[in-house]
This record gives C-alpha cells, structure tokens and sequence, in this order.
C-alpha cells in the first residue's frame, strides 16, 4: 500500500503505489490468447489499481510496458496464467495465455475495481479531497488470491525493501516456472505451494531470508489450500484465518486482504513508517504511533485504506531524520 512520492522509496511508499505505465513500445509477438474486454462505470488507472501487485521493478511476476500494457503472471485455481491488460478510451482489455486464462478474464473486473465504490469515501481533509480529485482513477482491486500476496508480505517483514524485493526476485525466478504466452523476457509464474515446501534451507540463505521468515511461509504453505478459501469470506474473518498461522500477525494480515480482497477499512497497523506518514500529513506529528494514527483515521471508518493510500499518494511525508537501515546480510551471521 503506497504512493511513489520520493525519489528513492521506503518499503512503505511503494506498497502499492502508482506503476508508472508510459507509451510506445512493440508488444511481443506470439500466439493471440484469449480476449475479453470491459467497461468500467469511471475513470480507471492501470497503474494505481494494479500497482499494489507489483513487489519492486524487477518482479519477475509483473510488467509495465511502454506500449501503456501491464502484463502479470499468476498461479490461478485452474492452473498458471499470463495477462495483459491496456486500455483504450473507456474501453479495457484483457489478453490471457496458459491454463488459468479463463479464470483471470473472469475475475479482470473484480481485479480492477469492479467491486469497489470510491464514492463511499468522504474526505474530510483537504489534503485528502485534492489527492482524490487528481487521482480520480483510483480503484482498491481484488486479486482473488491470496498465497501471491501472503508470500511476498512475509518476505517484507522486518527488513528493508531492498532485501526483500530481491529475495522474491531469486526466489521466484530460481523456483517458479515461465510465464506461459509471448510474455516480455524474465516473466515467471510463482512457484506451487509444494515446491515452496520442497525448497532447502541454504536456497532460503542465498536468498537472504533468515529462517523465522522462511519458517512463516514453510506453515503457510503447508495450509495453502484452507487459506484461499479465505477469498470467499469477509476480510475481518480473512484476517483471523491467516492470523492462525503462527508468523502472520496484523500487520501481514492487513497487507494481504487490502490486496486478496480489495478491502477499504483494512488499515496497516505495526509498520515503521506508517504512523508518522499519516500523522504527519493529518495532524502534522511525525512521531505519532498505531493508536494516534487509528484516531486520526476515525473519520474514515469502512475506509480507512483508501484514506492512508490518498495520502501516500498525496507526497506529504515527513522529511528524513536519519539513514535509511542498512540491509543486511543473514549468510555472516
């Protein structure tokens, strides 16, 4: 969750931010997928509402394209499946390869936005009303599943961006397999919740993931198919399953179903930078902590998402203190 608001972001300004998807570039050549296009009933930006699923700009599962695409690849109920998405006038369109093309045409409108209501939100700040006016085309998706967001949020925990975009990269790209279709090179499917299982203790180590992380993704994995189930719940009784999983605390549990479920009230509660962002841009107090920031987000109950995501979005943070933390390297350990 998180808008790109300074020139070299934290983890935080970029989960979820604006993917900037730019002009004119050839598509790859290939064999045509299957269509479907869609019409969504407003503004829609492809960037901000698919930007939540990209975990850094070397994610082996996404691309933005300069032919204004945005491509993912994913690991659907019915199999792995490429899509690629562009936008043309009102006009959305979605080309899909590989076993679990029908599943994500099916699920594109839920993926973009289909299902949310961004005129429930009422701002009640005026840095929050300017932020929602210039960024009329933000949508909160729905992915519709849950082990491609749960994944990577555990490899966030406690580290810093660096250390953990890299360690889905290598991950990823070593286990996973091609992403099927005339994908752009480097495209890869995450791999099945098996080979994550299967996956030995040094690979982990090579991958910078120190064991209590790896452990949490080992237990989930392990109940990999109870928690999709998740997606048919509401995000409150989501939330308590993943939380289950001895690792999975609210914090992971918040960045899952804001994503799995495009859930509006899911705020993000326990992280570094978070706090101060909003308390900061609402109420001007850079040090406020998780029950200052839920207060100051109470207006917005039922929304509380969409608020802390305006105001990433909106470039009000606090300006740096100190350092950024120094990745760091669990092999000399």
């Amino acid at each position: 969750m998180a808008g790109r608001f300074t020139p070299r972001p934290t983890r935080t300004t970029v989960r979820g931010g604006h993917v900037v998807v730019p002009t004119r570039v050839p598509r790859p050549a290939g064999a045509p997928g299957k269509v479907r296009t869609w019409v969504p009933d407003g503004p829609l930006d492809l960037g901000l509402v698919l930007g939540p699923l990209r975990r850094g700009p070397g994610d082996p599962t996404f691309r933005a394209l300069p032919d204004g695409s945005v491509w993912r690849a994913s690991r659907t109920p019915a199999g792995p499946g490429t899509l690629r998405v562009t936008v043309r006038g009102a006009e959305v369109r979605g080309e899909a390869w590989g076993p679990g093309a029908e599943w994500l045409l099916t699920e594109l409108p839920r993926m973009l936005g289909a299902r949310d209501d961004p005129a429930a939100f009422t701002p009640r700040h005026r840095l929050l009303a300017l932020t929602a006016h210039r960024r009329p085309g933000l949508r909160l998706g729905r992915s519709g599943l849950v082990l491609e967001s749960l994944i990577p949020t555990v490899l966030e925990q406690k580290v810093t961006t660096v250390e953990a975009y890299q360690a889905w990269r290598l991950l990823v790209g070593r286990f996973g397999e091609p992403a099927p279709g005339p994908v752009p090179p480097g495209m890869y499917v995450l791999p099945a919740a098996r080979t994550w299982a299967l996956i030995p203790s040094w690979e982990w180590r090579r991958a910078n993931v120190d064991d209590k992380r790896a452990s949490t993704i080992l237990r989930a994995v392990r109940v990999a198919a109870r928690l999709e189930e998740a997606v048919r719940m509401e995000p409150a009784a989501a939330r308590e399953r993943l939380e289950v999983v001895p690792g999975i605390g609210p914090w992971t549990s918040a960045e899952v179903v804001q994503r799995s479920h495009g859930a509006p009230d899911a705020v993000t509660v326990g992280d570094l930078h978070l706090p101060g962002i909003v308390g900061f841009a609402l109420g001007g107090n850079r040090e406020a902590d998780d029950a200052e920031m839920l207060r100051l987000l109470e207006p917005y109950a039922g929304q509380r998402h969409r608020a802390a995501r305006l105001i990433l979005l909106s470039g009000r943070v606090p300006p740096r203190r100190a350092p950024r933390m120094a990745p760091r390297d669990i092999g000399s350990l």
